[in-house]
């Protein structure tokens, strides 16, 4: 895959998920559920997934190993985190 088309769909995300404030925590919640141990060594230094379980992620969601998800798609993955999580840990 090309650095173009993989840039491409984290801008396209980012404008998506910027677009909508109530995601925001999830959004930085998620990124750093998902960074790699040491995220801050590599360049650039950012808290992005590995690429090999980005691959995998993107099989059993689309069926292909290349595809990268839509900045709608990316919203709707952060809505059914939000709505996922525990909204309390001590419920009584």
């Amino acid at each position: 895959m090309s650095a173009e088309r993989d840039r491409g769909w984290w801008w396209s995300a980012t404008v998506a998920v910027g677009r909508r404030p109530d995601l925001w925590v999830t959004a930085v919640r998620q990124a750093a559920a998902l960074a790699p141990r040491g995220w801050w060594r590599a360049r650039p230094p950012l808290p992005l997934p590995s690429g090999a379980w980005l691959a995998f992620r993107m099989e059993t969601a689309y069926g292909d190993p290349t595809r990268r998800p839509s900045g709608k798609d990316m919203v709707h993955f952060l809505e059914w985190c939000r709505q996922s999580r525990p909204r309390s840990r001590n419920m009584g």
